[in-house]
């Protein structure tokens, strides 16, 4: 009977400890490291340029919209109901010009989106596998995004592996 009880003392021991097995976390700081890596500023500068290119073709049509909306006030007594009708088609159609143009370049499938994702996207990926290499190398089992991660209110500094996914990708701090 003790002898039994003994193997089952061994086996629960055993058990436990492989399944309280010590998981590795580690942090980075996905601002930090974009902040660091100079294709990143020279992306985002690329696409602040193209985003106010098109901000100031959409608000060119959005102002001569306006101002025929303006001439057209200014006209309306002198002008017949067919051609008060004629300058508010073709008032509505400018605006919606200036609309589309609008959702063209900054709406949820734009052009800007596009841009973004295809010039972003490649450092990203870059990020991820230096992060997924030095996890492997070492042995994390989750690595969280401190920037993201909102509700994180305390990490140690010594979890934080942001200088050493810069340097894996070849970039000294």
């Amino acid at each position: 009977m003790k002898r039994v009880i003994f193997i089952i003392g061994i086996v629960l021991s055993l058990s436990v400890t492989t399944t309280v097995k010590a998981q590795k976390f580690a942090l980075i700081d996905m601002e930090y490291i974009f902040k660091n890596i100079p294709q990143y500023e020279m992306t985002n500068e690329q696409l602040s340029q193209l985003s106010e290119k098109w901000q100031a073709e959409v608000e060119k049509l959005q102002q001569e919209a306006q101002t025929m909306y303006k001439t057209y006030q200014s006209e309306l007594v002198f002008l017949s109901a067919e051609m008060k009708s004629k300058r508010e088609e073709e008032i509505v159609k400018k605006e919606q010009e200036a609309q589309e143009l609008k959702r063209k370049y900054f709406g949820a499938e734009g052009e800007l989106y596009k841009k973004r994702e295809s010039l972003i996207k490649p450092i990203q990926d870059e990020i991820y596998e230096a992060v997924k290499a030095i996890s492997e190398d070492k042995g994390y089992q989750v690595v969280v995004d401190r920037a993201s991660a909102m509700s994180i209110i305390f990490a140690s500094p010594k979890i934080d592996i942001s200088n050493e996914v810069l340097l894996k990708m070849g970039y000294s701090k």
